[in-house]
Parts: C-alpha cells; sequence; structure tokens
C-alpha cells in the first residue's frame, strides 16, 4: 500500500482510505471485524460523519485496543459555535477517543460558509478544539465547484472533500490546485454514490491522477476490501480496453443521476429517494426488470406517493429534477 502525507496537515495516510457510510449496513461487530483486517493491510485512514447515524459509534467500538492505528477523520454539519462544540464532543464519545485527528466542515453552501467563518460561527469551535487539543486538524467537505474553489483561498481549510470518479471530474482544475497549495485532496464518491458497478475499473481510474492523495471508498465486507486494495495497488497504466469501457461509462450515467448522498431526506411523505433511483437504475440502464421491480416492491411508501412539494429538490446538491424523475420511476415501474 502506498502512503501519502495528507497535505499541510503532515499525517501519513494510506492511498485507499474507508469511507464509513456503508457499516450503517451491517453491526458493531462487523464493523470490529473489518476494521481489524483493514489495520492488517496496512489501510490506516477512516472517514466518518455526526450524520451518518451509527457510524461513528460502531468505529468506535471497533477500534478499541487498535485505535493507535488509524488516522481518525469525521465531520459536522453544525453551522454556529456552539452546535459545533456540541458536535465536537459527541464525536469525541462516540468514536472512544480523547482526539480526532481530522475534523471537517460538512457540505456548507457559499452562504453557509459566511456563517461558518463569520462571529459565533462553527470555526471558532474547530479552532479553540484544535487549541486544546481535542482535534488535529480541519477541513472542509462540499459538493459545489463554487465552495471548492472558494475554499481552496481559506488559510484555515487543510484538507478538501470533494466527489471526484469515472463521470464526475468538474474538480480536476483545483484538485491540481490542492497540490499547489498542499491542501489534502480526499476523493469521495468514487463510485458515483453506487452508479458505476466496476469498482476496480473506478478505483484505477481515480489513482491515475497524481493529485488524489486519498480516495476513500465505502466498504462493509472482506471481499470488497480486497477487491479495492488490489485495484488500487495496481499502477499500471489504463488499457486501451479499460479507456473505452470509461468513455462507455461516461455516456451510459451522464450527469443526470442520482449519487445516493442522502442531502434530500427526510422526504415529507417517507420516499426513500436514492432506493428508488438506484431500483430504477437497474431497470432503465441495465435492463433488468424483474429484479429492479422485485427489490422496489419492498420499499414502504413508492414513488407514486409523491405529492410534488419540492423540498428535497432544494437540498439535492446537483440540483437533479427529482420531482419529474420520480413521476418516470413510477411510470416505469407500472404503478
Amino acid at each position: 500500500m502506498e502512503y501519502r502525507k495528507l497535505g499541510k496537515t503532515g499525517l501519513t495516510i494510506s492511498r485507499m482510505g474507508f469511507g464509513g457510510i456503508p457499516i450503517q449496513r451491517i453491526d458493531a461487530e462487523g464493523t470490529r471485524k473489518l476494521l481489524h483486517e483493514m489495520a492488517d493491510k496496512g489501510i490506516n485512514y477512516i472517514d466518518t460523519a455526526r450524520g451518518y447515524t451509527v457510524s461513528e459509534e460502531y468505529l468506535g467500538y471497533a477500534m478499541e485496543g487498535i485505535r493507535d492505528k488509524f488516522v481518525v477523520a469525521t465531520k459536522s454539519m453544525a453551522r454556529t459555535k456552539e452546535a459545533m462544540a456540541a458536535d465536537i464532543e459527541t464525536s469525541l464519545r462516540n468514536l472512544r477517543t480523547d482526539h480526532i485527528e481530522l475534523y471537517q466542515v460538512h457540505n456548507p453552501s457559499m452562504e453557509q460558509l459566511d456563517q461558518v467563518t463569520g462571529k459565533d460561527g462553527a470555526l471558532e469551535a474547530l479552532m479553540e478544539a484544535r487549541e486544546a487539543g481535542k482535534i488535529g486538524h480541519i477541513g472542509l467537505t462540499c459538493h459545489s465547484v463554487q465552495v471548492f474553489e472558494r475554499a481552496l483561498e481559506l488559510e484555515w481549510v487543510e484538507t478538501i472533500m470533494f466527489p471526484y470518479n469515472i463521470v464526475e471530474n468538474q474538480g480536476e482544475d483545483l484538485i491540481r490546485k490542492c497540490t499547489e497549495k498542499n491542501v489534502g485532496f480526499i476523493a469521495m464518491k468514487p463510485l458515483a454514490g453506487g452508479a458505476i458497478e466496476d469498482a476496480s475499473l473506478a478505483l484505477r481510474y481515480i489513482c491515475a491522477n497524481k493529485n488524489v492523495t486519498v480516495v476513500i471508498p465505502g466498504m462493509a465486507e472482506a471481499g470488497e476490501l480486497d477487491e479495492n486494495i488490489q485495484a488500487c495497488e495496481d499502477e499500471k497504466s489504463l488499457t486501451g480496453e479499460e479507456l473505452k469501457k470509461i468513455e462507455d461509462v461516461k455516456k451510459q450515467l451522464g450527469t443526470d443521476f442520482c449519487r445516493r448522498c442522502n442531502y434530500c431526506a427526510p422526504c415529507t411523505v417517507g420516499i426513500n429517494i436514492p432506493s428508488v433511483f438506484l431500483f430504477a437504475g437497474y431497470l432503465q440502464r441495465y435492463n433488468l426488470a424483474d429484479w429492479a421491480k422485485d427489490r422496489y416492491s419492498t420499499l414502504a411508501v413508492k414513488a407514486s406517493a409523491c405529492v410534488g412539494c419540492g423540498e428535497c429538490e432544494k437540498r439535492c446538491p446537483y440540483h437533479l429534477p427529482i420531482r419529474e424523475k420520480l413521476k418516470k420511476c413510477a411510470e416505469d415501474m407500472g404503478e
């Protein structure tokens, strides 16, 4: 496993890290087993968040006895000093540690970034926590190119996390600037929220970009861990066949698709919007109608229940026409 310096933090981390979203699907014991395997195989970077339900708690339990093997990063959507200070304390308790290496401002808009950096904003709490030794470094995550560009001008931002994958390369110029400014770049959504099926190809594409400090695929099973490590350690140039597959994926997905970030939630009538789009994608893109409809049938609230309130669209960082897409999903699923 290759190791890199995480920008100006000076932290030494594995080129492949661990995205802590999928462990919400397993349990604390499963997480413990996975983390011990990661430690044995040299993966030392862990990403989680206050917003990932039980993720921090499971990771805290799983790291007991091996905490020193990992560089831990978490994040909060708190925008005020008071709320951020409270979230930092909660993260410390959940992670069962007295120190978190990297604490990040989680996906602020341009307006929210003003609040974070203003009087009594979240940045004040982060600075105080760093002075107290509770956190080591401060970063920022975002889905907006405009926020990414602005973050690069902020001296306190030591790392930036942004989507980067086969179909989302809108941040490539800014990723290169991260290297120039010695800001660590963390590539999230390597599989475009599950839309890209060939994980090995997706990770090889990302790791071919030397400006990416670390990529954080989500994993819940040892098999996924081994496959992802193999892909990230493969330093051979992409073949002509692989490049053709990459172009095929780009044509197939385009940009108008759900990344399953779940920022659209909660739906006012209880639709699990990312799951609807996931199952519909198997029908629409891969012609797996029976398989897709069978899984769609397990959803408690179907796409046809949409009342058109538009609250989800206000929260979607990709500005997807969710109401229109739900209507199409309902039609395709035979509702």
